[in-house]
């Protein structure tokens, strides 16, 4: 068996067409990188607002959606401050973990 690869990057059994016009993609605009967080000192001191999308309690782990940076942050059970659930309103703190950004401190937003 053989295999192909489209102009999508998905691996095919159909071999490419000879006589289609290739797009011509630009090299400069292809960004390969890790996302650089420099400015991780100022904002490990803000408290942020996020929402549960995701806790696994058997594994003992999650994920919170910030509310203003809309970004994804891995929360781990060490890292809380009292057990949280799938769409809790959370605050908490963030700091550099080994692949990326994670959230600490984190406890239950109550209503004022």
């Amino acid at each position: 068996m053989i295999a192909y690869v489209d102009e999508n990057g998905m691996i095919t059994s159909v071999a490419p067409d000879p006589n289609k016009k290739k797009k011509e993609v630009d090299a400069s605009s292809i960004v390969i990188s890790t996302p650089v967080y420099e400015d991780i000192a100022d904002e490990a001191e803000q408290v942020h607002t996020g929402k549960v999308q995701f806790f696994n309690t058997d594994k003992g782990y999650g994920f919170i959606k910030g509310i203003t940076k809309n970004e994804s942050y891995f929360v781990h059970v060490n890292d809380l401050t009292e057990p949280i659930k799938e769409n809790d309103t959370v605050t908490f703190n963030i700091e550099a973990a080994q692949r990326g950004l994670k959230a600490v401190n984190v406890k239950i937003q109550r209503p004022e």
